[in-house]
């Protein structure tokens, strides 16, 4: 199935490359001025916008279900899985062991280790002085 829409997708691009070249220049910046085109006449231009709208229109649908395509079969990833374990110069804190719960119950438990190191609002500073907010 991929390969079939690639194949068409080739040939709408073929194509839309080749009616956008057939139109009649209007005195771009490339050309200057419009010149006597290869098609002439008023009738052949409708039909060259008709076609690169519908053109357009089957590249952008070949572009979409080829995105769709490739996401459907491709398997979900965390973007844990490619932390590099830490360094071994790197400062240490309290360590959690892998494997046991799952992430949220991993950093309930840590959250939990650094309020029971940290000490109270009572025994923080002098009497009397003012306590900065904590987050909960």
């Amino acid at each position: 199935m991929q390969t079939v829409l690639i194949v068409i997708h080739i040939m709408a691009i073929v194509a839309l490359v080749a009616t956008v070249l057939l139109q009649r220049s209007e005195g771009g910046a490339f050309l200057g001025t419009g010149g006597g085109g290869f098609m002439t006449g008023r009738g052949q231009a409708n039909a060259l916008t008709r076609a690169t709208a519908i053109l357009a229109a089957v590249f952008f649908a070949t572009s979409l279900a080829l995105t769709i395509l490739a996401n459907i079969t491709r398997a979900p990833r965390s973007i844990l899985e490619n932390v590099p374990p830490p360094s071994s110069s790197a400062p240490a804190g309290p360590a959690i062991p892998a494997g046991q719960g799952s992430l949220m119950e991993q950093l309930q438990k840590f959250q939990q280790q650094r309020q029971q190191e940290q000490p109270t609002h009572g025994e923080s500073g002098p009497p009397g002085a003012p306590q900065a907010p904590r987050s909960q």
